[in-house]
Order: structure tokens, then sequence, then C-alpha cells
């Protein structure tokens, strides 16, 4: 599905957004009770495909194939959950993108902890042949500057084992805060964790339920609208996020706030922050995204349709994303007359210059979910953009496109 994207056609004086819940804390929630004893689901999920995949796998049972689609998390998430779970006996498999991203780390640590897991497929990806069983666990060392979602999963499932585990990252690590909210949402649940710079210690033990409920708006979603203030002008209000958060990107107000973004408190609406525009930008945008490469794509289309320079590092983990989201960007933003440059495999940096553009873009999500998020605002500066894919913000946000519609802006399907 293909949308071409219009405008408001005039300033958005007030303009009130329902993010979705978190689907990083919903998909831990989710191991999390499925290692309770006696736990029920979340009272509150995510609603969005990557969340469903992972939801469906675990109603499924400890047996037969499991299919997660392009769902990368739940594809790592569950891959430590079978193999530490006595009795599973799963062939884990995805779509053809996700046959394409590498697993052979967190297998290979897995491995090193006891599990037995087989390649069906080409030696490093999935689909992966899992007999789970209580694993022995020790002292492990894994590459931590290629997927958080390795150290989190590896985590959640070290209390299970005999002699817990004992993780040495490799590297510094790459979205540190997702693994503080997996040690954060662990130690609410009764889990010993003992962490340093570079190793982190859980100690054997089981799991509680959860004293309350996890599920808060999702701040990478949240990054999309700071955008549309940027690009606008215009005054939005976003309910239920939370400024004391554990996500890492609601560091989006800190780097949103360089390009005329101001976050305040609603004082309308209870546990609710506006999003008001400033003339203030700075002259050039720097920043180590390393914590939060997920806020790549709002920030180099806002700061290049702005006008503002860049050069954002940490973004290594991007290459193996839904997309290759370094090439996506600079291939997309190349329509809009920017020459967005990569720095080898680590970041991306614009210096301000442009070149004349012919034609209205038509952009290419290219299956990615934040692609085609990050894209759409682009509207705002050039009417009638195309967005080929649209369909593929049902990853994370499936009504984002209505949320678009309640802002002012037209869709129309192309």
């Amino acid at each position: 599905m293909d949308y071409r994207v219009f405008p408001p056609e005039e300033i958005i004086e007030e303009g009130f957004i329902e993010l979705p819940l978190s689907k990083s804390i919903s998909n831990r929630a989710l191991i999390l009770a499925a290692l309770t004893e006696g736990t029920p689901y979340p009272p509150r999920l995510a609603d969005c495909s990557d969340t469903q995949a992972l939801a469906a796998a675990l109603r499924q049972g400890l047996s037969g194939e499991v299919n997660v689609g392009g769902a990368g998390t739940a594809m790592r998430f569950l891959a430590a959950y079978y193999a530490a779970t006595p009795g599973a006996d799963i062939l884990l498999d995805g779509d053809e993108r996700m046959r394409r991203r590498p697993i052979r780390q967190l297998v290979d640590a897995l491995r090193a902890c006891g599990a037995e897991i087989e390649y069906a497929g080409e030696e490093g990806f999935p689909p992966l042949k899992i007999k789970g069983k209580r694993l022995k666990g020790g002292r492990v060392t894994v590459d931590a500057t290629v997927s958080s979602q390795f150290v989190s999963a590896l985590l959640m499932v070290a209390p299970t084992m005999e002699e817990g585990l004992t993780l040495e990252l490799d590297g510094e690590p790459v979205s540190l805060p997702y693994i503080l909210l997996t040690v954060g949402m662990m130690e609410d649940r009764g889990a010993e964790v003992d962490r340093s710079p570079l190793t982190i210690s859980v100690a054997p033990g089981r799991y509680r339920a959860a004293e309350a409920d996890d599920a808060e708006a999702d701040w990478s979603a949240a990054a999309f609208f700071y955008e549309i203030t940027a690009l606008s002008a215009g005054w939005l209000t976003l309910r239920d996020l939370r400024t004391d958060s554990r996500q890492g990107d609601r560091r989006a107000a800190e780097y949103f706030e360089r390009l005329g973004v101001i976050t305040a408190p609603s004082e309308e609406i209870e546990g609710a922050v506006d999003l008001q525009p400033s003339p203030d930008l700075f002259g050039r945008l720097e920043a180590d995204l390393s914590d939060t490469p997920d806020l790549a794509p709002a920030l180099v289309v806002t700061a290049s349709l702005l006008g503002v320079p860049f050069r954002l590092t940490g973004l290594q983990s991007l290459g193996i994303k839904e997309c290759d989201r370094l090439q996506a960007l600079v291939e997309e933003m190349e329509k809009v007359g920017v020459r967005v440059e990569k720095i080898r495999d680590f970041g991306l940096e614009w210096d301000g210059s442009r070149h004349p553009v012919f034609e209205v873009p038509v952009f290419d999500s290219r299956g990615d979910h934040r692609m085609a998020m990050a894209l759409a605002p682009a509207a705002v500066y050039l009417p009638g953009a195309v967005v080929r894919g649209a369909e593929t913000v049902a990853k994370s946000f499936p009504a984002y496109w209505d949320a678009l519609r309640a802002l002012g802006f037209s869709l129309e399907e192309v």
C-alpha cells in the first residue's frame, strides 16, 4: 500500500496524540511472565505486529514450528526462552529478511551455556532447531556492539540457569538503555543482578510476579511527532508519556530541543507532555546515538529539511534492522536534495549543501516501520510526497496513519 501525503492546510494549534504502548516493555514483560510460574500475560500490551508475534508464539506452547515473520525482537527473545525451557522442541523461523539477519552471536552464547540449537538453514542465520532444557550457565562472553537484544535475551533467562550467568560484554554496549530496561524489569520481579561497566552477573533463582503494570507510552513513536512539530511549527500534546521513563529514547526531547521543539508538562492533561515549537535552532546537530539508534531516521529527516547540518555516530546497529537504515537514509534524503554521507558503518553526516530537486519524491520505506514514519512528515515541506509500503507501520504503530489524519494530514492511496 502506497500513500500520497499532503500536510495540514493550517498550522496545528491543538493536536492530541494517543501513542502506542512501548513494544520494548511489552516484549520483555511477555517473556518474563512466561518465565514466572503462575503469572498470567501482562494486562496491557502494545498493539503491534512485533508484540503480537511474540504473544502468539508463547500461546502456541513448546512444540512445532513458530514463524515470527519480521519480528526481530521476538526471534531473539524466543531463541533464548525456548533454549532455556525444558521440554521445548521448536523450529523457530521468520520471513526472508529475518533469514538474512545474523543470530550467531546469540546462538554461540546460548550453546556456551549448554543449549541444544542447530541451524536448519544457512549457518549463522534463522531458522533454528531448538530443544529446550535447563541450562548450566556460568561465564560467557558476548559481543555487545552488535545488538542489545542478544544481551537482553540472555539476561532474562539467566535466573533459570543452574549456575546463574555472568555476561562479559566485549566492547562498548550498543543501545545500553535497552539493557538497563531489561535489568530493571528483572529486578522488579525479584532477580538478583550485579552490574559493572562491562560485566553483568545474574544469580540463579525464581522470578515473582510484578507488583505493578509496566505498560507505558512509547518514546520511540513519540519521536515522529517531535518531527512533525519541528517541521510544521504545530502544537501537540502526547498522552501518557513518562519523562522519567526507563526507555532510552526519552532523549528525543533533548535532541529535538536542538531542532526547535520544547517539551513541557501539559497544563491541561495529567501525565501528558506538550510539544511547543521554538525558533531557536542549533547551527549544527552533533550526537552519539549509540544508546538511541532508533531515533536516527526522525533526526536525519528533520535536520535535512530544516537545513541543519549534522554528524550522527553510534549507528553501527542500523545495518541489521528491518532494512539497512544507513543506506536507506542516504538514498531517501538524496530525493529531497540532501547528500548525506556515510561515516564508514557507524554514522551519517551532512555538510549543509544541497542540489536541485525537480520532482515530488517517492519514498521507499523498504518494509521498515521507522523509515515509513520518519519519511511521511516530509510532506510538510514537499506536499504530495509518496510513501511506499505504508502498511509496514503495523510493526510498531498500526494507528500511525490515523494519527496523521487526526492532525489534518490528507492521505491518498496510490
